[in-house]
């Protein structure tokens, strides 16, 4: 049964880290662009949020969105740096809470689905690895010699009508 491991202690092994953002485009795109590069096993957008802060001296309010992201622990900085990297914020929110407990088979998932994957365009193969063999190719079918036969029948009954007729 699934779930059925639920309690499994993570020792603060995986984290779910979050960000705002003011739209919900950009929080779906980062989710995604995220996901897609394997920094994170999931990503949720939830919203919009009523966010009061202060910034540049002045108290603000704003509509935003949450990106939520399930990550190993060890993937963090380099999440942290593509957030920044890709964030419409000057300064972005991006904090990490520890997941203390959960599925085993959930946080598995989580670590298999965040592996860094090889990229076959700039990955040579692996030392030792047979060449995937080419696909056999037969050769086409020539069309069979029994097409021309109908001609020749026809060409042997007109010979022996016209020599049947001839006589």
């Amino acid at each position: 049964m699934a779930g059925s491991d639920a309690g499994q202690g993570a020792s603060s092994e995986y984290l779910q880290v979050q960000t705002t953002t003011d739209s919900r485009a950009e929080a779906m795109e980062l989710a995604r662009a995220a996901v897609e590069a394997r920094l994170a096993a999931c990503g949720q957008v939830a919203g919009p949020v009523a966010s009061t802060y202060w910034w540049n001296d002045e108290l603000e309010r704003s509509e935003e969105w949450f990106v939520f992201l399930k990550l190993p622990a060890d993937r963090y900085d380099e999440l942290a740096a593509f957030l920044v990297e890709r964030h419409s914020y000057d300064e972005p929110e991006i904090l990490a809470t520890p997941i203390v407990a959960g599925s085993a088979s959930y946080l598995s998932w989580i670590r298999d689905e965040t592996r860094p994957q090889p990229d076959p365009a700039t990955e040579p193969a692996a030392a030792g690895a047979p060449e995937p063999e080419a696909p056999e190719t037969e050769a086409p079918e020539t069309e069979a010699p029994e097409a021309a036969v109908p001609e020749q029948a026809e060409v042997a009954e007109q010979t022996v009508q016209g020599e049947i007729g001839a006589g």
